[in-house]
């Protein structure tokens, strides 16, 4: 049977907390003589860079043109082997493919991280890189990974899509990598209705993505190449004029508008408003949740029962339930229906990037390869996780979860 909440507004699984200052900060915007290619966009990479403590950030227009901005600024290309988890979206293998680099997928912890014994097997010479996703907003096994990385001369890129706000032995997510992905999707931490943004200390990497996402070119006279090889006698061509500008390299139209920029100045002064409440609702979670049978609970420094095997603060993007459901009697499906029915929604956070149609028919990939990402792809559901939901809407979904799992009123 299901309960009044099944009457009432559906909790879904993620949401954007958009409020007045934050409309207030686009309509200013909206009215000033800037749309785009404006100070908004500067103005929110020099907060966020210093939010994140890195010397540099460069705002493009989604999470996926972060990762392909990466990947095109430090080089890669066709030859070139790329190390990734399978447990991620889309866009963080498809970032190598992009620029014709071969991602090789290294299997996963038991919490849905890349594991560093598994990278480890799969370095070779052609390995330039590996990108680690904060899967849910739980930093990787950075000590591992970057001494993996210094060891083999390994670029590191940070997929930290999920992790803006969290910290990983004191150091915030966004300064530890070379590179560091950030997304701004509605249901991410902070929103700018799509957006993204690569933090690095490395000023030459830095121009390089502000040049790419610009397609390629440069309006700085110090840089200019010219477009006459003699220059010797003026002509039309070698008059390097005001007007004048350069592509001098294969880009793309990766800007971010004033718009979405405007609000992502807005949205990023509430960070720390944002990670408390999810870590609250987290906590609420964890204590209600603990003990239920065949259900195990994210890794984290909120944990009710056991601790963290390293120094982190999780930001809680995601909070991943793995359930198991051959031992509950119920497939996912049903669990989602039954959810669904007491107006509660959830999600499945990834099938396996390998499993997918494209990379089997492309790379012959076939199911047992990564056995601990398809255990956990198999077990995992995200709940509600956002910062808006109501402390009556966590218990809602609590309540719905212990009637569903444990049995309790079905």
């Amino acid at each position: 049977m299901t309960d009044a909440g099944s009457q009432r507004a559906m909790i879904p699984y993620g949401r954007q907390t958009i409020e007045v200052d934050d409309v207030e900060a686009v309509s200013a915007a909206l009215q000033s003589d800037f749309l785009t290619q404006g100070p908004s966009v500067d103005a929110f990479e020099r907060a966020f860079a210093a939010r994140v403590g890195a010397a540099h950030a460069v705002a493009v227009n989604s999470g996926t043109a972060a990762l392909h901005a990466s990947m095109a600024a430090l080089g890669f290309g066709p030859g070139d082997e790329v190390i990734v988890p399978p447990i991620t979206f889309t866009a963080t293998v498809n970032c190598a493919l992009f620029v014709g680099a071969t991602p090789v997928f290294a299997d996963t912890t038991p919490d849905g991280h890349i594991d560093p014994r598994q990278i480890e097997s799969k370095i070779t010479a052609k390995t330039k890189a590996v990108i680690a996703v904060d899967y849910a907003g739980w930093p990787c096994d950075y000590e591992r990974i970057l001494a993996l990385c210094d060891r083999h001369g390994l670029v590191l890129i940070c997929d930290a899509c999920h992790a803006l706000g969290a910290t990983w032995n004191g150091m915030p997510i966004g300064s530890i990598g070379r590179l560091n992905c950030f997304s701004f999707h509605p249901v991410k931490h902070i929103a700018t209705g799509e957006g993204g943004m690569i933090t690095t200390d490395d000023p030459l990497l830095a121009e390089k993505m502000r040049m790419f996402r610009t397609h390629g070119i440069t309006k700085d006279a110090a840089r200019f190449k010219g477009l006459d090889s003699d220059g010797a006698v003026l002509s039309p061509i070698s008059d390097l004029g005001p007007w004048h500008y350069e592509m001098q390299a294969l880009g793309f139209n990766y800007r971010m508008p004033d718009l979405n920029a405007a609000l992502g100045i807005s949205q990023l002064r509430k960070l720390d408003r944002f990670i408390a409440r999810r870590r609250a609702i987290a906590r609420r979670y964890s204590e209600a949740l603990a003990g239920i049978p065949h259900v195990e609970l994210p890794v984290s420094d909120v944990q009710v029962r056991g601790c963290a095997p390293y120094a982190a603060v999780h930001a809680f993007h995601l909070f991943p339930l793995l359930i198991d459901f051959r031992a509950l009697g119920k497939s996912r499906t049903l669990v989602m229906e039954e959810l669904r029915a007491r107006g509660v929604g959830a999600q499945v956070h990834y099938i396996p990037v390998c499993l997918q149609p494209y990379y089997r028919e492309r790379f012959g990939f076939v199911p047992g390869q990564f056995p601990a990402a398809e255990s956990f792809f198999a077990r995992e559901l995200s709940i509600p996780m956002f910062p808006t939901l109501r402390d009556d809407e966590v218990e809602r979904v609590i309540r719905a979860l212990v009637e569903i799992l444990a049995g309790a009123g079905a």
